[in-house]
């Protein structure tokens, strides 16, 4: 019934709302984080994201935020910027229409994976907006399951000493899943394993790879954690992203030698590639990110995936509350995610975003403000901004 009552509101908006957009405009969003965030195939000093703001004529704003992750993300912020700002160009001299056709015509100028994080931010600004205009909150549009989440929080590659504390301070957060990130050295990355078992013996965890290892090295991983008692809940994306055979190969011992769950990230960047992990029976979850797959398209995988019995988990790069918040929205409103990883705002030093959800520890909770309730101070955006790259602000 929940499934039903999403997929029928968010159509029905798509075909009843009348979009006619005033002001589309984009620019940079540079946030320093509290300290480097290193996995396996990159490292990133600080946030350099795009943020999105769409006005439309009823003086409804909505805010939308294309996040950068090297390596990962196929665009950088030179990049975004451009293509964000071709869209909002489009969007400034479309004439009003349906905010399907509006969103297909966000889809025809940012196409695929290339550019599906600009995409998914130009969407969530425009799906805000429209959610703004009928004064509904996102968590509800998307079906209203629930107005709460509770997400894992991620240690990146660091030191057995750096992870102790960083364990001890999220256990006295009040967070019980711990994300791992794993994959450049297998004998560091038990290493710091035994150290955060030793601070914090009863918590959860996720491994994430992000393709960091071959697919003996995943087993011999999941073999040495056995030997220590531990079993995780999750291992994402073990081994490379086009190592489709390998990836199956772990996924099948980890099932059914140490009762461990596989998911892909990397490997699952379209529908094609979701359609062709369900034949394979490759993973038994997907790992949902809007940057990835845009919102549109987050929405036909995650109907693909459950028709096809596969878990979901949903995640981020690495964001401010704009993206994150329409994603943890999107995440209670459909209720249907048995992994969530929303934590990135955690990691950073400032916190750009005025209102929208409100966190207590390891939980987020939404209110009924309209859409997801967040939004930036857009002059001091472009002043911050600035700062930074003269070197006004020490990130």
């Amino acid at each position: 019934m929940a499934a039903a009552t999403t997929t029928f509101g968010f159509k029905n908006l798509m075909e009843a709302f009348t979009v006619d957009v005033q002001r589309a405009e984009n620019r940079p969003l540079n946030v320093p984080l509290i300290a480097p965030f290193t996995i396996a195939s990159s490292r990133l000093e600080r946030v350099e994201n795009v943020a999105i703001r769409i006005e439309l004529r009823n003086g409804c704003v909505g805010w939308g935020e294309a996040p950068i992750l090297p390596f990962v993300t196929a665009e950088d912020q030179s990049t975004a910027m451009v293509k964000a700002a071709e869209a909002c160009e489009l969007l400034n001299r479309s004439p009003a229409m349906t905010l399907g056709s509006v969103l297909a015509d966000i889809g025809a100028v940012l196409p695929g994976h290339e550019f599906a994080s600009v995409r998914a931010g130009v969407e969530m600004a425009m799906i805000d907006a429209a959610a703004a205009s009928i004064s509904v909150p996102l968590w509800r549009l998307f079906g209203g399951v629930s107005n709460t989440i509770t997400t894992d929080i991620t240690i990146p590659i660091v030191s057995p000493a750096e992870a102790t504390e960083l364990a001890i301070k999220y256990r006295n957060q009040g967070f019980n899943t711990l994300k791992l990130k794993v994959g450049k050295n297998l004998k560091a990355d038990t290493e710091v394993l035994q150290a955060i078992r030793r601070v914090h013996p009863e918590c959860s965890f996720i491994l994430d790879a992000n393709e960091g290892y071959k697919p003996k090295e995943a087993i011999a991983v999941l073999k040495t954690l056995q030997e220590m008692g531990v079993t995780p809940i999750l291992f994402e994306q073990p081994v490379h992203r086009d190592d489709w055979e390998g990836l199956g190969y772990v996924t099948h011992i980890a099932r059914d030698k140490y009762g461990v769950s596989v998911a892909a990230d990397e490997s699952c960047r379209s529908l094609v590639d979701a359609k062709k992990i369900v034949q394979g029976n490759l993973v038994d979850v997907i790992n949902i990110k809007l940057a990835k797959f845009g919102v549109v398209g987050a929405l036909e995988i995650i109907e693909m995936a459950r028709a096809s019995g596969l878990q979901l988990m949903i995640g981020g790069m690495v964001e401010t509350r704009l993206a994150m918040g329409f994603a943890a929205h999107l995440a209670a409103g459909l209720g249907c995610f048995k992994f969530i990883d929303l934590d990135t705002p955690l990691l950073l030093l400032e916190d750009p975003v005025l209102e929208g959800y409100e966190v207590l520890g390891a939980v987020y909770k939404f209110t009924n403000a309209r859409g997801h309730g967040g939004f930036l101070h857009w002059d001091n955006i472009a002043w911050i901004t600035q700062s930074m790259f003269f070197g006004y602000i020490d990130s």
